[in-house]
């Protein structure tokens, strides 16, 4: 009788807190005959949050984990965001995500996720404070995410040029801050996020 395989997801996000531009949810699947296995996987080994990486090293690592795992991520734009709320907006780009694995009858074992992150009831879970710090393999969906989006924002760069997105991402930095004050709000920026600045600055919201 052949041995059932375990396979588990890791799931994190990138961009909750930036003035413009969607949220990414990434998630990465991993199979083997046991949970310890996974847990060992030395192709991970060595990995390292999104955070704790330059640019450089995420591409690296966004190539040898696309190439090894399975590998998927969803983006929720800026107008959903300011009608349903971040953590609201966040828990669709999960469910978006998890959606889009094809696995065996019975779905994934386990899921774990970082931080605050929650998937739909139907999937057994864990969410684990400072997962991307301790689990690698919500490490390597952290760099995912991170790619991912970094890509939409280049994207979004060539479109809207005069606010630098491919400097700041679209996170609340002084250049950011100079250029809506200059050019203010475009079509991805967060109206919901940028009312303080909007306030401050007389700027229209709309």
């Amino acid at each position: 009788m052949k041995r059932k395989k375990y396979t588990i997801v890791g799931v994190d996000e990138a961009g909750k807190g930036p003035l413009a531009g969607p949220v990414a949810v990434a998630a990465i699947a991993a199979t083997a005959k046991f949970k310890s296995q996974i847990s060992n996987l030395k192709i991970l080994r060595g990995i390292k949050d999104s955070k704790k990486l330059n640019a450089k090293q995420r591409e690296e690592w966004k190539k040898i984990l696309c190439g090894k795992f399975e590998c998927h991520s969803a983006l929720v734009g800026a107008k959903i965001i300011d009608k349903v709320g971040i953590q609201k907006a966040t828990r669709l780009a999960v469910a978006r995500v998890l959606r889009k694995f094809n696995p065996p009858a019975g779905g994934p074992h386990l899921i774990l996720l970082d931080g605050s992150l929650f998937a739909p009831e139907c999937y057994n879970q864990e969410t684990i404070i400072k997962g991307d710090e301790k689990i690698p393999l919500i490490a390597a969906a952290s760099i995912i995410a991170k790619t991912t989006r970094d890509a939409k924002m280049l994207r979004f760069h060539k479109k809207f040029p005069q606010y630098y997105f491919d400097k700041h991402k679209g996170y609340g930095t002084e250049l950011h801050y100079k250029m809506i004050k200059k050019n203010g709000l475009c079509p991805i920026h967060r109206r919901s996020f940028c009312k303080f600045i909007c306030r401050e600055q007389k700027i229209k919201l709309s």
